[in-house]
């Protein structure tokens, strides 16, 4: 804001006779000149005259340091002569006080995650206000975000106000090594968070299933159960961070039974091994291939069997071919000698690829 210094002055000018001098009647007003004839500092006003006049009234120096309109009427007399001088002087050195409002609450968790526009306002009792300033933010992200704003008052001063808020508008980065280990008719899910991530949700949905939250919270792994073997699911892992912007990440699952690995209809390739369910008890396995006809039996004492790439059953020497094979487990109890078997552990199948 451009600010002058002015001097104002207004001069009365008569004769005092037809054969006289005219006489002059002036005020001068010291202070700097806002706008719309406003002073925007301390103002110093006083009269001269020529010549000195009889009398005067009103016509008094005088310096205006606060704010408002000061009327002013000075008249003085020369014999028989009297001038009036009557005028105002408005004075407004204070500038508006100014607040900044945020055009709506912020979109989550007290942060803003999109851009947000911040209006300023100004109060000012003297001349009033003549315009504020706005802003939008969208960035970057900042706890702290601060935006700064003006307002103008109708003699020209400025006051200013700056807003403070949160904002952060970026997507944290997706869950990362996400890995599945199958168990029996449930699946355990594990995956690595960023460190903005606040929150993980787990949403699973299936062929016959709506999408249904199974999770939500900040650990790195959950256990989801209850799933019918053999049926395929697709689990949707969703990143939130504190304002609430969120990342996706989604994986298949093919859920098992105590057969836990390959999952059913899994393709696979040598070597291959075939995992199930421990049985509590159990002393040892027999595991079973089919295809087309049993073609493998096997008695291992863990709870997984490495199939060799060719063997010979009854007689007979077999490999491991392109295509569909069929595997069953039964737990053996006591001695391998009694062939004393439980329940059948259950049945499934994997598609070998070479």
């Amino acid at each position: 804001m451009l600010l002058l210094l002015v001097v104002a002055c207004a001069s009365l000018a008569v004769p005092s006779s037809a054969t006289s001098a005219p006489i002059t009647f002036d005020h001068t007003i010291n202070g700097t000149l806002g706008a719309n004839g406003w002073y925007v500092s301390n103002v110093h006003v006083y009269w001269t005259f020529n010549p000195i006049p009889d009398s005067d009234t009103g016509c008094n120096i005088t310096t205006l340091t606060t704010d408002g309109v000061t009327h002013f009427n000075c008249s003085a007399t020369w014999g028989t002569q009297t001038l009036v001088d009557k005028f105002s002087v408005s004075v407004d050195k204070t500038p508006p006080a100014v607040h900044g409002v945020l055009s709506r609450p912020p979109d989550a968790n007290g942060w803003y995650n999109k851009p947000v526009t911040i209006s300023f306002a100004g109060t000012d009792p003297t001349s009033g206000m003549a315009g504020c300033s706005s802003a939008t933010y969208s960035g970057p992200a900042n706890a702290t975000a601060v935006v700064s704003g003006a307002c103008t008052d109708n003699a020209g001063n400025v006051g200013q106000a700056s807003v403070q808020f949160a904002y952060d508008s970026t997507p944290p980065a997706p869950v990362g090594d996400v890995t599945v280990k199958h168990e029996d008719k449930a699946v355990l899910l594990s995956w690595k968070a960023s460190a903005d991530t606040k929150t993980v949700q787990v949403t699973r949905s299936g062929a016959k299933d709506a999408p249904k939250l199974v999770y939500s919270g900040s650990a790195s792994s959950y256990q989801d159960q209850g799933l019918r073997p053999g049926a395929k699911y697709k689990y949707t892992l969703t990143a939130f961070d504190a304002a609430s912007n969120s990342t996706a990440d989604k994986v298949g699952v093919t859920a098992t039974g105590r057969l836990i690995d390959p999952f059913p209809g899994e393709s696979v390739t040598s070597p291959l091994r075939l995992f199930w369910v421990p049985v509590k008890g159990a002393k040892y396995y027999n595991v079973q291939l089919i295809k087309g006809h049993k073609v493998l039996s096997a008695w291992p004492t863990r709870a997984s069997f490495k199939v060799p790439h060719k063997w010979v059953y009854r007689g007979h020497h077999y490999k491991l071919r392109h295509g569909v094979y069929r595997w069953y487990v039964w737990p053996g109890i006591g001695a391998r000698a009694r062939a004393k078997y439980g329940r059948l552990l259950g049945s499934s199948t994997f598609r070998y690829a070479g």
